[in-house]
């Protein structure tokens, strides 16, 4: 399972990289990179793929990443119709740990950024009053010159330090694995999947996909992953299943059937397993919102 290296440009007399994407095929594959990567969707919808965890994202959620923490943010269909209203705001800052000299996280006041900055290696999804700030400051950094930058990045990390309110993304073991004959593989299952979870996806047909044998799919699978292919599968139904419970008026058993569950029972459960919350429960945490 091998995602892309990625090289994050700076010119020469920039220490960090600031950027902001309005097409939803920005850098849209399974990829990594060296720096540290703080993202800000302003405007946009789809699945998110970090290390081994598999969630939606949606408008204002603020991400922090650690360096060569494999990632893949895969925006809904609509996106990319030619004659869609819907649109992708999104705000970008790559930057190296050291980019204010090695000696500047080691300081003494810098503990609590240290800290985050060592968490952000399993993906930190920012909440609360912090994401508000951070969410405002993303475009000032990009609009600002010379130290004013500087000064910026600085406010945004203090924010980050301070936050209260932060989820942790990927699994304490999960460790990157990654082999360069498995470069293009993990790619070719993640948008055959997203792309085919309403229907039944066959063992030999999704082994197909990734150009092995069932036998060694499932083995390839369950070693990168940390999961089977059916519990991949059902995160992202049960997935897209949370998102039709919040934004779509169908009920309840039309929603298992549209996200590719065949049986009710199953869905129940398998959501559930996911969630903690039954579909219903679910629904009714967000109307109260």
């Amino acid at each position: 399972m091998k995602p892309h290296l990625l090289n994050v440009s700076t010119n020469t007399v920039d220490s960090f990289s600031a950027r902001r994407d309005i097409m939803p095929d920005v850098n849209n594959l399974w990829h990594y990179h060296s720096a540290l990567e703080l993202i800000y969707i302003k405007k946009g919808r789809g699945t998110q793929f970090i290390g081994d965890s598999i969630k939606n994202f949606s408008d204002g959620d603020v991400v922090l990443l650690g360096s060569n923490l494999p990632h893949y943010w895969r925006f809904d269909p609509e996106f990319f119709e030619q004659t869609t209203d819907e649109s992708v705001d999104v705000y970008a800052i790559h930057f190296k740990e050291d980019f204010l000299g090695k000696e500047f996280i080691d300081l003494p006041e810098n503990q609590e950024l240290k800290k985050v900055i060592a968490q952000s290696k399993q993906g930190i999804k920012l909440e609360g009053a912090s994401k508000t700030k951070i969410a405002a400051l993303m475009p000032q950094i990009i609009a600002a010159t010379g130290t004013m930058r500087i000064i910026k990045l600085l406010e945004v990390l203090t924010e980050i330090a301070n936050c209260e309110e932060k989820s942790i993304l990927v699994s304490l073991g999960f460790k990157p694995n990654f082999l360069e004959n498995e470069k293009d593989r993990i790619q070719s299952i993640y948008n055959y999947t997203i792309s085919n979870y309403k229907n039944k996806i066959e063992l030999k047909e999704i082994a197909a996909v990734a150009k092995i044998s069932p036998n060694s799919f499932c083995k390839f699978f369950k070693t990168k992953s940390r999961k089977t292919y059916t519990q991949f599968l059902n995160e992202i139904r049960v997935g897209q299943a949370c998102k039709l419970l919040i934004e779509n008026d169908l009920t309840v058993k039309e929603i298992c059937y549209d996200c590719g569950f065949y049986n009710f029972t199953s869905f129940h459960k398998y959501f559930r397993e996911i969630t903690g919350k039954t579909p219903l429960k679910y629904q009714q945490a967000f109307s109260k919102q």
